[in-house]
């Protein structure tokens, strides 16, 4: 059975701040499970590089992909080390200070190293982890891969091993002596939202919005 609990080292564990630190599985499953895209950062010729990119997880594993033939797939493939990062910012925290202000946040922190997956149908699970990521529903309302795209393609794993969880939430935190000042302070919450789908110009007029599409958009409407 997994450990439910990251293991410290050096490498996870939070030095500024020590007190948003969390390691348990459950929050940092959550921050990954929400946000839409990771910044993948690795270290290639002596030369650090950071990508931007979408993940998925499936179970105690981190999917990533991409061009078979891009540069971090290539470099991750081959079992180098990496780390990944995902933010979600939920306010801005505004203090009577400029030194106070702040903002709530959200974010997971991930090391490892990544595994290439090549056999085809490990492949086309991982494909299917992206898409139902994406949008729940979907991968069984669209045209299957071909053998072409599978190749072109490249998916690697990163083991849910080594990851660390910082959040930052509520009011600012002012000086005793900031707190009368005439300024206003608070939190202003930031909330991501959908907006009315825009059709396809070059597609038939008649297709219907998809009701696994409706309902996704309806959730985060209504702020579920």
């Amino acid at each position: 059975m997994t450990n439910r609990q990251f293991d410290t080292s050096r490498h996870n564990t939070l030095i500024r701040h020590p007190e948003r630190g969390q390691y348990d599985r459950e929050t940092v499953y959550g921050i990954l499970d929400e946000g839409l895209l990771c910044h993948v950062g690795f270290v290639q010729d002596g030369v650090p590089t950071v990508i931007p990119t979408l993940h998925a997880r499936d179970g105690d594993r981190l999917l990533l992909h991409g061009s078979s033939a891009s540069r971090m797939i290539r470099h991750l493939s081959a079992g180098n080390p990496a780390c990944v990062t995902v933010t979600l910012v939920d306010g801005l925290v505004l203090a009577r200070s400029v030194f106070n202000h702040s903002v709530n946040y959200r974010s997971a922190v991930i090391f490892g190293q990544a595994e290439a997956v090549v056999e085809a149908a490990a492949k086309l699970h991982a494909l299917y982890c992206f898409m139902e990521r994406q949008l729940p529903g979907r991968w069984d309302d669209v045209r299957q891969p071909t053998d072409q795209e599978l190749k072109a393609t490249g998916v690697v794993a990163i083991a849910l091993r080594s990851a660390s969880a910082k959040v930052r939430s509520g009011p600012p935190i002012d000086e005793p002596d900031d707190v009368a000042l005439p300024v206003w302070a608070g939190v202003l919450p930031m909330h991501q939202s959908m907006g009315a789908p825009l059709p396809a110009p070059d597609g038939p007029a008649d297709v219907p919005l998809p009701g696994y599409l409706e309902a996704f958009i309806g959730a985060r409407r209504d702020g579920a």
